[in-house]
């Protein structure tokens, strides 16, 4: 499942260098998460670096995005594929 980011976010900064995707862009309002680029950091850590980083705990599975371990993975060689070319 890709993330995503609330209402509750804060513009703190903290998100979107912590995504190893580079994922996270500054939105109209709050930072926004691109469900093509996130894999919940799946192939470069244990656990999704925005949430561990956010303070104030606004970041979720998207319900709307549901995707298993193994899709997230072929993601992240799709992009990591992408980027080498």
């Amino acid at each position: 499942m890709a993330l995503l980011i609330t209402d509750q976010c804060v513009n703190c900064d903290v998100c979107e260098p912590a995504c190893p995707n580079r994922a996270i862009s500054a939105g109209r309002t709050i930072y926004e998460i691109a469900p093509s680029r996130c894999t919940e950091c799946v192939g470069h850590y244990e656990e999704p670096q925005c949430v561990i980083v956010c303070p104030v705990e606004c970041i979720i599975v998207d319900p709307e995005r549901p995707e298993s371990r193994e899709q997230l993975l072929a993601k992240y060689e799709l992009l990591t594929r992408e980027e080498a070319a």
